[in-house]
């Protein structure tokens, strides 16, 4: 059983900048694919990046891609969240996931709040 738990949320002006990290433990963190979703209030949980085991392959949507950057680092067991030029449309609960592969998330964190202000 995996347990993920996500840190570095907070408030921030529009335009500013955040990380975001997941903390991984009880698996072996190396083999899993991890990704980054969110979900805005009234909103479905959409989303944001993934990052492959092996760090080659990573993927964004297309609201955050060329301001979030996804990265890993395996031997702190830790995927981070780089988000700059921040929106208010950013507002949301990130929420860390990990699986097996990409798009097959089998575990999630309880997220971390990022407010956006305009």
């Amino acid at each position: 059983q995996v347990q993920l738990v996500e840190s570095g949320g907070g408030l921030v002006q529009a335009g500013g900048s955040l990380r975001l990290s997941c903390a991984a433990s009880g698996g072996t963190f190396s083999r899993y694919a991890m990704g980054w979703f969110r979900q805005a209030p009234g909103k479905e949980r959409e989303f944001v990046a993934a990052i492959s085991w092996s760090t080659i392959f990573t993927y964004y949507s297309d609201s955050v891609k060329g301001r979030f950057t996804i990265s890993r680092t395996n031997a702190k067991n830790t995927v981070y969240l780089q988000m700059n030029s921040l929106k208010p449309e950013d507002t949301a609960v990130y929420y860390c996931a990990a699986g097996p592969a990409i798009k097959t998330w089998d575990y999630w964190g309880q997220g971390t709040q990022v407010t956006v202000l305009s």
